[in-house]
């Protein structure tokens, strides 16, 4: 028999320690993945434009929409009180003229009793600046700051380039041209005045007569937009829940706005009063309003009060206390009490609010940082329900 030995062909498995790369640049490059977007150039060009053209027309008719948001926050939060007087018997019209007499006739008594105060202050503020001037310069160990060394050796410079000026001689042919500043005209003083005040009572009378008709209205207004949205049930159930949404809305974010404003204004008018601060309780009154602007008005407060107390005591220290004293009451309520309050009445981001003020502080000044918190959730209510809309209302959401 013959032997026949097949050929056998080993094949050689790499080991793991065969298959390490060497670094880590020997890896494969992992395929990249793209998200497919196709964008319509024309349809972004065209939101771009719309919403250019919607600032520009906020910006521009702001003494139009400023009013008339003022009037729909003011109904919205004395409409409980008319429907439940509406409930006890009592006319619409009635109770509507009684509440908007009532609030005009106590903001009227409120500015009437700190006419004496703000004339005060505003008389002794030449006073108070020559003291503040004196105190900085008789403090013990002061010495001169960068920028004061600055001033001097600017003023230096200058008035050598002044006495250079006078041994040379003036320039032969050169006429000297001296620019006097424009007097002062009381006339046009007045007048500006006067002007600034005739639009303030016009649009304080606009906000009144405008709050007035829509609380006369009562449901009128609502079942006009639902009646608008369309034929379709859906839309109806649609538009009718955002109402509620935007109405429950606005009503606890204004309940949450009186309440922490009148916890400032208690706190701050006690923490004054035992500071020895005279007229404690027209300052608390003052930061309870003021609590009401976000931000701005804490340092109004506290800027305000401290200029007081410097008058009243001469001290800087008691100065530095009592404007510190307002700021840090307006800190601990606004960044503690006001955020957990104002989460549970609405679902707005912190960052989406931030933003919001800034917009629309930049647009209205003042009155957008009033009004930007509840615009912001009235655009949110609106785009939770609307499809194409929705990505602005998970923006703005918390």
């Amino acid at each position: 028999m013959t032997e026949t030995s097949a050929e056998k062909t080993v094949e050689v498995v790499p080991t793991k320690a065969d298959e390490l790369p060497q670094s880590i640049t020997e890896f494969p490059e992992p395929e990249r993945l793209l998200l497919h977007m196709p964008v319509d150039v024309r349809n972004m060009s065209l939101v771009v434009l719309s919403i250019l053209a919607s600032l520009f027309v906020l910006q521009w008719a702001r003494a139009v929409f400023v009013p008339i948001m003022l009037s729909v926050l003011f109904s919205y939060a004395f409409s409980p009180l008319i429907n439940w007087l509406e409930i006890k018997r009592v006319p619409r019209w009635l109770s509507s003229a009684v509440l908007l007499l009532g609030l005009l006739g106590f903001m009227v008594l409120g500015a009437y009793s700190l006419r004496i105060e703000a004339g005060r202050l505003v008389e002794a503020l030449p006073a108070a600046a020559q003291k503040l001037g004196q105190a900085l310069k008789s403090s013990p160990g002061k010495t001169d700051s960068a920028l004061e060394t600055v001033q001097k050796a600017a003023a230096q410079i200058e008035q050598a380039t002044r006495d250079s000026a006078a041994t040379t001689g003036p320039n032969r042919g050169a006429t000297r041209v001296v620019i006097e500043a424009a007097r002062f005209n009381i006339k046009n003083y007045l007048w500006t005045g006067t002007v600034g005040l005739m639009t303030l009572i016009g649009q304080i009378t606009v906000v009144v007569f405008l709050t007035y008709f829509l609380m006369l209205s009562g449901d009128t207004f609502r079942r006009k937009m639902i009646k608008l949205a369309g034929s379709s049930l859906t839309r109806k159930k649609v538009t009718l829940q955002a109402l509620h949404e935007i109405a429950e809305q606005i009503q606890r974010y204004l309940q949450v706005q009186l309440l922490t404003s009148a916890l400032v204004g208690i706190l701050t008018g006690l923490a004054l009063l035992a500071l020895g601060l005279e007229n404690a309780a027209v300052w608390g009154v003052v930061a309870c309003v003021l609590n009401l602007v976000p931000y701005v008005g804490s340092l109004i407060t506290g800027a305000a009060s401290a200029l007081v107390a410097f008058l009243q005591f001469g001290s800087i220290n008691m100065a530095v206390a009592v404007g510190s004293a307002s700021v840090v009451i307006h800190t601990l309520v606004g960044n503690l009490l006001t955020p957990w309050l104002t989460s549970r009445a609405s679902r707005l981001s912190p960052v989406a609010v931030f933003m919001g003020l800034l917009g629309w502080g930049w647009l209205w000044g003042v009155w957008g940082l009033l009004l930007g918190i509840p615009i912001l959730m009235i655009v949110k209510s609106v785009c939770d329900r609307v499809e194409d809309l929705k990505p602005i209302g998970e923006f703005l959401g918390s």
